[in-house]
């Protein structure tokens, strides 16, 4: 019997229907992906305007991290609401922001002192590491990655290259940014193997572009997702993180680490670029730092402060949302979350694992802790893209009242709250098999 799903009536219903169709008419999106319209939530599981009792496989798009909800992170809200809403730290000052910052420095790799820069979004943080790094290095270009996302503003648009509706009519966009394929090793853009290429997607950068078109002289940073997100959950090997960071260091490139996704203990450790050994210069990050409430950070050496006045705005590190990021970052070390993420992403993982030998539809399985995802082929040997196959699973999933989410050409992502536990992975898991099972005869 089920423990967290309870279908009263087949999503999306009739209120489910309603809402859709008013969010269409009045509502300036174009991202929405399923009529999942929720009304509230606790932990792991969304109840719909139906009644319907939903899986999260989700969350936010990892922005609850410590799941809905979270007492803890409810009440600092609340708490901090009831004395002060806002008091623009970019002006003036208070502990909470202080607070948070320290933390945020000191949980990053590498040693060194560091300052913050708050935000509101992934892509605000992204933009001030972008201006960080010409204000820093005098250098106008920067490197990114096909396949990664950094973000829909004007600046982090230039760097995001995981699809093309993302910039289309949009160009020009802010000029200078170089895209160089990811070590995405199911599909190698140069066909070779990950046990004998020698890294040979990162080396390519030093080897083939500097000597051809990008003048590394002329470069300020280069961008990384340690797991890349929006493309499709794609793992690197360690070895290309690690070329990367040398070849950095060797022309005094910023290596900008994007864990706007990847971070907050969603990998198993704090930061996902913790997996390769590497210290980035910059980190960014957003997302789950806030539990749902909107902000972002980057942070970076205090040696790279910028001027005076030199970047600013109005409400990044909001009082409401410092708040709630302090009261998550508790919850991550008092619960021990990094710890049960480790042991929960092998669970999540083997039953991926055991699913691929029963449906051959999926091509990949891959992903660190709780960011798996698997990768839906026409067929193993061509390695044909199944979008239209990964789409019906979704919608079959999500009327057994299981939540996923999309991601690059043809993959799905299963992204829970951290503070689950193997029995929810498991009813998960159970459902994602009847939907590949249903959505594909």
């Amino acid at each position: 019997m089920p423990r967290y799903v309870n279908i009263v009536v087949e999503p999306p219903g009739p209120r489910a229907r309603e809402v859709v169709e008013q969010d269409r008419k009045y509502v300036a999106t174009s991202t929405k992906t399923s009529p999942v319209v929720a009304e509230s939530a606790a932990g792991g599981v969304v109840r719909d305007v139906d009644g319907n009792d939903l899986m999260d496989f989700a969350s936010g798009i990892s922005v609850l991290n410590v799941g809905h909800s979270h007492p803890r992170v409810v009440r600092a809200v609340k708490e901090q609401s009831e004395r002060l809403f806002h008091f623009a730290g970019t002006d003036f000052y208070y502990s909470a922001q202080v607070d948070l910052a320290r933390r945020l420095a000191q949980s990053v790799p590498g040693g060194c002192e560091r300052k913050v820069f708050f935000s509101n979004s992934g892509a605000e943080s992204i933009e001030a590491a972008m201006k960080l790094a010409r204000w820093n290095t005098g250098r106008g270009r920067f490197i990114a990655f096909l396949g990664s996302f950094h973000g829909r503003t004007m600046g982090s648009l230039s760097l995001t290259a995981s699809r093309p509706s993302h910039q289309e009519r949009f160009f020009p966009t802010v000029p200078g940014a170089v895209h160089v394929p990811y070590a995405y090793c199911y599909r190698c853009a140069y066909g070779m193997e990950p046990s004998s290429c020698g890294a040979h997607c990162a080396r390519v950068i030093e080897e083939v572009y500097f000597q051809t078109n990008v003048p590394p002289e002329e470069v300020s940073a280069l961008f990384m997702e340690p797991v890349q997100g929006e493309g499709g959950y794609v793992v690197p090997p360690p070895e290309f993180v690690k070329e990367i960071a040398s070849i950095c260091r060797r022309y005094g490139i910023l290596l900008v680490d994007d864990e706007v996704q990847a971070g907050m203990g969603r990998t198993g450790r704090m930061w996902g670029v913790e997996h390769f050994d590497v210290v980035p210069d910059v980190l960014c990050t957003a997302k789950a730092l806030g539990s749902g409430l909107p902000i972002g950070a980057t942070v970076f050496p205090a040696r790279l402060d910028m001027g005076q006045g030199a970047h600013s705005n109005t409400m990044g590190g909001n009082l409401l949302a410092c708040a709630s990021a302090l009261a998550t970052l508790d919850v991550i070390d008092d619960e021990h979350l990094l710890d049960r993420v480790t042991s929960l992403g092998d669970h999540l993982r083997r039953r991926l694992l055991e699913m691929a030998e029963r449906h051959e539809v999926i091509g990949d399985v891959r992903g660190l802790g709780l960011m798996q995802a698997i990768e839906l082929v026409k067929d193993r040997d061509t390695k044909e893209h199944a979008a239209a196959e990964r789409d019906r699973v979704i919608e079959q999933a999500y009327r057994r009242g299981l939540i996923l989410l999309p991601a690059g050409r043809s993959a799905v992502r299963l992204i829970p709250p951290l503070i689950v536990d193997e029995a929810f992975l498991d009813e998960g898991m159970d459902i994602l098999d009847v939907a590949l099972r249903e959505a594909l005869e």
